[in-house]
């Protein structure tokens, strides 16, 4: 009777785990909108060449002013407008256009809608915009339809409605919408990206990427507490694109493979509370971003990424960049490295590449040789020039000229609409994940069916 019992539980228990488990695979699903009529897809989309780039710049407060500043400093550009809400600040960026021996621009600000008069002018192609996160969406689609190209800075969207709004005024109004995602154009990035795309490690399988960013010294900087407050409302990785980019470059997103599936999880909150305590003296009632929030992603040809976010807790700067291949391996964070099968590198211009081992780091000979290979050609081109000019040692200048030699020469950009679909959809997806028990997310298809169109990243130049 007592074995009879036992056989009766295995077999209830593995009954109620396959009902378990096959309930749990089932992802919640977000829809895809049908495309407005008239409209087609962006993939690969160039649009007329500009013979000189007129830009108009919204939001002058941390990082617009130096974005002014490199602007100065690229050749085929004219800066027309400058506008905030506290006038004094845009009035100030003019040093940098008097520096350059530039015309000076013309001065917006003062009102909450300021920014639509440097949108409505038709001196402009350009607007660049550099506010607080929620006006972000809502500017660059004014600017669109007013037949203005937009570079916003990130995140572009924070909710999955300005994410398709976004999508669908640029398919509309065929005007670029392209995310200043600065960490992309870091030097060990793009320099891994060519190696990669050199196949040097093999067939990439798995990427991670993170936003590790200790703030406390920098949240009273944010004009009205602004970016504080969002975090306080939001759960889930609020910013998820400094991890994001880099990696979906690897993974060639939207160029013959795309994100499906999500999950994500979170701790609960303990410093961000904590600070707003201690620098106000009164302790929010509730705080939704976790300390620290983790995500995995799987693609539709069995890739994987791993995402993390973490601005309050005492812990080096990171945001990890780690690429695992059939046949090497790459990490930027807290040690840069490389690994490689021994006959990966067949190569005399690396020294010592017989005795390569993928047990180990190569030799920082071997490193500095095997960089001086494969130096990206867009590093080679204005490498020396963005150290000099500067932005985050300079791979923020690397991206304004990109976007200027892209504009100028009727190119694809080098991050379009999709890209920042994707890399923005993790604010949204990982809130219903982890609001969920940390369900698994369906990721939205953004390109509507054209993810295969383009067989793998790259970057456009001029032939």
């Amino acid at each position: 009777m007592k074995l009879r019992n036992i056989i009766s539980g295995v077999i209830s228990f593995m009954a109620l785990a396959a009902s378990i488990t096959t309930t749990a695979a089932e992802p919640i699903k977000t829809p895809v909108p049908a495309r407005p009529a008239g409209a087609t897809d962006l993939v690969g989309f160039a649009a007329p060449a500009l013979d000189t780039v007129r830009v108009g710049f919204i939001g002058l407060g941390m990082r617009g002013p130096d974005a002014v500043d490199r602007f100065a400093h690229i050749p085929g550009t004219k800066i027309v407008a400058l506008c905030d809400i506290e006038k004094d600040r845009a009035e100030k960026c003019q040093k940098y256009l008097d520096k350059a021996g530039m015309e000076r621009a013309a001065i917006y600000g003062g009102a909450e809608d300021s920014w639509k008069a440097l949108c409505d002018r038709d001196d402009i192609n350009l607007v660049y915009i550099a506010t607080d996160w929620v006006h972000h969406a809502p500017m660059a689609k004014y600017a669109m339809e007013k037949g203005k190209h937009v570079a916003i800075e990130v995140p572009a969207a924070t909710s999955l409605e300005e994410i398709w709004d976004l999508i669908d005024t640029s398919e509309r109004t065929r005007r670029h919408c392209m995310m200043l995602e600065n960490c992309v154009y870091d030097f060990f990035e793009m320099n891994t990206l060519n190696m990669a795309q050199k196949g040097l490690f093999g067939e990439v399988l798995h990427v991670e990427g993170s936003y590790i960013h200790n703030l406390s010294d920098f949240w009273n900087y944010y004009w009205n507490n602004w970016r504080m407050d969002f975090n306080r409302k939001h759960r889930g990785d609020v910013y998820p694109t400094h991890g994001m980019g880099p990696a979906c470059q690897l993974l060639d997103m939207h160029r013959g493979d795309r994100m499906t599936t999500l999950v994500a999880m979170d701790t609960k909150s303990v410093n961000a509370p904590e600070f707003i305590e201690k620098t106000t003296g009164k302790r929010p009632e509730t705080f939704a971003n976790g300390d620290h929030t983790m995500t995995m992603i799987r693609t539709a040809n069995g890739k994987t990424l791993h995402i993390q976010h973490d601005v309050v807790n005492p812990r080096p700067y990171s945001r990890m960049y780690q690429l695992t291949g059939t046949k090497g391996f790459a990490n930027k964070y807290p040690s840069e490295g490389y690994a490689f099968e021994p006959e990966q590198i067949a190569s005399d211009s690396i020294p010592d590449h017989e005795n390569l081992s993928a047990h180990g780091y190569i030799t920082d000979a071997q490193r500095k040789a095997l960089t001086e290979a494969y130096t990206h050609p867009i590093i080679k081109e204005v490498g020396e020039v963005a150290k000099q000019v500067g932005g985050h040692g300079g791979m923020d200048y690397i991206m304004d000229y990109r976007l200027v030699y892209c504009l100028r020469n009727g190119l694809p950009l080098d991050m379009d609409v999709y890209d920042m679909a994707e890399w923005c959809s993790l604010i949204p997806l990982t809130a219903i994940s982890i609001e969920n028990g940390s369900a698994p997310v369906e990721v939205p298809d953004f390109t509507r069916g054209a993810w295969q169109k383009l067989k793998g990243y790259r970057h456009a130049y001029k032939k």
